[in-house]
């Protein structure tokens, strides 16, 4: 089974903000929710270098590892996903993840911030595939249809990469190899405890 994983070459993000339009489109996500958002880095600076990020479906996720109620679980395809129905809003997961992917419809206090949030990779939920249910909760499961996120679908100039990861690794690869140089793989180590080799 394929280990599915993002990675954003930021020497090709435009800062465009598609991925992020794209996915608010597809799941019908909440005002004041981003699963996905753009981060500039050097903002008007030499060296300056824009970022798409979202939920990178670590290996070893550190939500996981504080969610006092278990709500967290990792499928097949090594996506971290969810269920709405256990989450209690604590915000442990928030303050864990290195990426800032969970997020709450809600500011406030322990368990006043509403159910948290975040990117499925397309792959919705614990519900039944393609069911209302399941998109009522957590968007659309392309998925399940046998497509990629539409994030990177829609990322004009392919900086945003998602899916098996020894095919994104290679693609990574041969880009930095015609380039003669890479910026790195922006949170590949972070989220996977491993490198690129270039």
């Amino acid at each position: 089974m394929a280990r599915m994983k993002f990675l954003c070459d930021a020497e090709r993000c435009i800062e465009c903000n598609a991925c992020v339009t794209a996915c608010k489109n597809e799941h019908d996500v909440p005002w004041g929710i981003n699963r996905r958002r753009v981060v500039t880095i050097n903002d008007g600076k030499p060296g300056e270098r824009s970022v798409s990020m979202a939920c990178m479906h670590c290996t070893d996720a550190p939500c996981a590892a504080v969610c006092p109620v278990d709500c967290f679980y990792t499928t097949a395809d090594a996506v971290v996903l969810h269920s709405k129905d256990l989450c209690i809003g604590c915000g442990y997961c928030f303050y864990a993840c290195p990426f800032g992917a969970p997020q709450y419809p809600r500011v406030g206090n322990f368990g006043s911030r509403g159910k948290m949030d975040k990117c499925t990779f397309c792959a919705a939920g614990p519900e039944a595939d393609s069911t209302e249910i399941e998109y009522a909760k957590y968007g659309a499961n392309r998925l399940a249809e046998g497509k990629l996120p539409l994030c990177a679908e829609m990322c004009s100039t392919k900086s945003l990469l998602a899916g098996d990861g020894e095919i994104i690794a290679a693609i990574y690869k041969e880009r930095v190899t015609q380039r003669g140089y890479g910026s790195g793989a922006w949170g590949w180590r972070t989220a996977y405890r491993e490198t690129v080799d270039v």
